[in-house]
């Protein structure tokens, strides 16, 4: 017998496996495409290689865990799809497989692991459908990454809010104001009640108005009122850039006294935002803009409970998850799915969802009614903005609709008991 390649001093092998569930469709049996994925993303290629041994294949490769069939279609949902050469297929399988991998495949490398469960399978020619679901890491792997540090309790320690959800806002407009008219509109909004002011994601550090100057005029607002009033609110600055930047934009926040920081995840990268997040002294706003690039095909992509997976092992604290009758295209289905994903315990530690897209506090009802939670970021920018007798009123109409919500009033009950409420009513209700 020939010796093993895997001599006995080398480093002892990872046991463990973690497991990744896709919706496939294909022209293919779904367990035959599901072996397909499998081998290309493991010890697999088109043809037997040379070291392809049966030692190798049954440590390293990959394997079909499970496989639910669901419908045959007639139409392939995405381009290209082809099983042989000028012969397209009329019959479609439909359904769910779920793939593991050994530990050892990627080690606890994020980018290894990334590339493995999101890698050329979508590119896969004889696959006409193809969307990450889930995501599953044994315990000996997610020790290995720190996750949110701050989370759901992290982040209402920061601004000392209990027992209701955290309002917030976005400075609007988005671009164009200049550091100082940036400052006096947090000096309003802060005045105003929120909790949170956020930068918008299209600002980041551009000549009319850069970062340093930007951040230092706005947290002398913030750090101003803190030490008159007691109460210091969380400015998330947009530190998105490339990673010296980031990097130079993280630590002149934390000089300032600054309790958290904002990043694009989709445009910096999963490894750089993980980079980040691993200094550990600011609570990091993750938004997920671009994520409908990734999520809003049905037949590809990935859905969004795989996404908030991947972001803990990057460790952002916080989540954008649109909100309940939200201006984007996502149902309210998907939003509650979203929430209540970002709240379960994954390492003792819950990502705080962070509700936003066309929000005022008539939305609060809905959401309270099938999330039963108060554990949220409420973000409204019109929605406190435009309330007809200010940003203040707008704030108060939103912290008596969740008030009220909870209690158990209905959206037409709470009107008759908050006037500020029933002002947002008569002009977002519509």
């Amino acid at each position: 017998m020939a010796d093993s390649p895997y001599p006995k001093h080398a480093v002892r092998p990872l046991v463990g496996r973690f497991l990744a569930t896709y919706w496939l469709e294909t022209p293919l049996a779904l367990k035959q495409a599901a072996a397909l994925i499998a081998g290309e993303q493991s010890s697999g290629t088109f043809v037997s290689v040379p070291g392809e041994t049966e030692e190798l294949k049954n440590r390293f490769a990959a394997r079909v865990e499970s496989v639910r069939q669901e419908a045959i279609v007639r139409c392939p949902s995405l381009p290209g799809c082809c099983v042989q050469e000028n012969r397209r297929p009329t019959r479609f399988h439909t359904g769910t497989v779920t793939i593991s991998w050994p530990e050892e495949n990627v080690g606890h490398n994020l980018a290894a692991l990334i590339s493995t469960v999101q890698g050329n399978l979508y590119e896969i020619a004889q696959v006409s459908g193809v969307k990450l679901l889930d995501l599953t890491l044994p315990d000996s792997m997610l020790q290995e990454f720190p996750g949110p540090k701050f989370g759901v309790i992290g982040s209402r320690k920061a601004v000392q809010v209990e027992d209701r959800p955290l309002i917030g806002t976005i400075i609007k407009p988005s671009v164009g104001l200049t550091p100082d008219v940036t400052a006096e509109l947090v000096r309003t909004l802060i005045e105003a009640g929120v909790d949170f002011v956020k930068d918008d994601e299209l600002m980041a550090n551009p000549p009319h108005s850069p970062f340093e100057v930007r951040c230092q005029a706005i947290m002398r607002v913030v750090n101003e009122v803190a030490d008159k009033t007691g109460r210091k609110i969380m400015y998330a600055a947009n530190i998105s850039d490339e990673w010296d930047a980031m990097r130079r934009h993280y630590d002149t926040l934390v000089s300032l006294g600054g309790t958290c920081a904002m990043l694009s995840i989709n445009a910096v990268g999963p490894i750089a935002a993980k980079a980040i997040c691993d200094f550990g002294q600011l609570v990091i706003h993750g938004h997920r803009n671009g994520f409908g690039m990734l999520h809003r095909h049905p037949a590809l992509g990935i859905d969004f409970v795989a996404y908030q997976k991947l972001a803990r092992l990057i460790g952002v604290d916080q989540l954008h998850v649109n909100g309940i009758d939200n201006k984007f295209w996502e149902p309210d289905d998907s939003v509650v799915r979203s929430i209540q994903a970002c709240l379960a315990e994954q390492s003792g530690q819950r990502l705080l969802p962070v509700v936003s897209s066309g929000q005022w506090g008539g939305q609060a009802f809905e959401t309270y009614r099938r999330t039963q939670t108060v554990d949220l970021l409420y973000m409204a920018g019109g929605g406190i903005m435009a309330h007809p007798r200010g940003p203040a009123q707008g704030v108060r109409a939103i912290q008596d609709a969740w008030s009220l919500a909870v209690a158990g009033y209905s959206l037409d009950q709470a009107a008759k008991k908050s006037q500020p409420l029933a002002e947002a009513i008569a002009k977002f209700g519509k």
